[in-house]
């Protein structure tokens, strides 16, 4: 199990390096982007960003990862 979670952590930490790697003007332009929209609609994304992390998580347990 705790391999799965360092497994995880550490895609996701590719992942973020990556977007500031290669686009670090988008990555800003994104969050200039986030800050002018309401905070119930920036939880809204946050739950759907989730909602999407857990059916990926839940499809790749499911195909044996």
């Amino acid at each position: 199990m705790i391999e799965t979670a360092f497994l995880a952590l550490g895609l996701v930490l590719i992942v973020e390096g990556l977007a500031y790697a290669l686009a670090p003007s988008l990555v800003e332009h994104l969050l200039e982007t986030l800050r002018t929209l309401p905070e119930a609609q920036r939880r809204n994304v946050g739950l759907m960003a989730l909602g999407l992390g857990v059916v990926l998580v839940w499809i790749g347990k499911t195909l044996g990862a």
